[in-house]
């Protein structure tokens, strides 16, 4: 899998009743090519003052022809909330962040709500200092809850053990920074899955992913599990 992504940014006048005032205006496009089909994201953001207005189209997709699906408005304020509206679906989204001082510590916590999907998630992030990081991350009304711990070695490798209690297994992975490159292996106890993978995101070559490459660690002895 390839991605690409272009983006401009044109300060352009907004005119309201009664009310002239210049507004930014920036569109973007983040395009992801695969091996059957090429896919597409076109964003259109202005800012209001502290609250940011986004439409977006994703699944922009051209195969035997282009189809444009996923219409979202969003209304944004930075570090505060969120509010998506699916037009196709006419169903809701909204998020909700905050941040507190926990033993003098940053605890960040965001809360999601999907009203069509019915699901409710609560996250949050201690960050102990710049090497050590504890998250947490939990579905309410059910057993999915996971809780990850993050070390940063020297500013480049990161190691991420991660506990699922639904699963009641442990998840492990190590990422290493070259330069704009981000190699990353990860192993999942519970299906016996290892997975490498690469990405960069360069402001001169652009943003790119490869992978998932998806390998099953005893999988000739003992079989893998079913998903």
């Amino acid at each position: 899998m390839q991605t690409y992504k272009t983006e401009f940014r044109q300060r352009l006048p907004l005119y309201l009743p009664s009310l002239y005032l210049p507004r930014e205006m920036k569109a973007s496009l983040k395009g992801r090519y695969t091996n059957d089909k090429s896919t597409a994201v076109v964003t259109l953001a202005v800012n209001a003052g502290d609250v940011k207005l986004l439409a977006s189209m994703s699944d922009v997709t051209v195969v035997k022809g282009p189809r444009l699906n996923n219409l979202t408005l969003t209304v944004e304020k930075p570090a505060f909330f969120i509010f998506d509206y699916d037009v196709p679906k006419k169903d809701f989204r909204f998020q909700f962040m905050n941040s507190i001082k926990v033993a003098e510590k940053p605890l960040k916590l965001t809360y999601n709500h999907g009203h069509g999907e019915n699901r409710t998630v609560m996250e949050g992030s201690l960050v102990l200092d710049s090497a050590n990081k504890v998250s947490a991350n939990y579905m309410f009304g059910t057993r999915n809850f996971k809780l990850k711990y993050s070390y940063v070695h020297g500013g480049v490798t990161t190691y991420e053990p991660c506990y699922d209690l639904g699963k009641n297994a442990w998840d492990f992975s190590v990422s290493r920074r070259l330069y704009d490159d981000v190699f990353k292996a990860t192993f999942e106890s519970w299906s016996r899955d290892f997975a490498l993978e690469w990405s960069r995101n360069s402001k001169f070559n652009g943003t790119f992913k490869k992978g998932p490459y998806k390998s099953c660690i005893s999988g000739f002895m003992y079989g893998c599990p079913s998903k």
